[in-house]
């Protein structure tokens, strides 16, 4: 029960940081002024999707691990 709970929640939360990143991203290339500013916006966000794809792959390798060695056996 608690692992579907899990699930939908951390869903929802990678939904909203994608859906945030996009706004971010018309943001940058709609209404900042000047190249400059424009470069380093998309800079920032370029960290910001790096550490969204690391957060992703991080969640589902625990998840995935918790359900491999959720059964309290020990393999050798």
């Amino acid at each position: 029960m608690f692992g579907k709970i899990k699930k939908v929640f951390f869903t929802g939360v990678f939904g909203v940081l994608y859906l945030s990143f996009v706004a971010q991203l018309v943001y940058v290339l709609g209404w900042v002024s000047g190249i400059e500013n424009k470069l380093a916006g998309l800079a920032a966000l370029t960290f910001e999707w790096l550490v969204l794809i690391a957060a992703r792959y991080l969640s589902k390798r625990s998840s995935n691990s918790a359900q491999h060695n959720g059964g309290g056996y020990r393999r050798r």
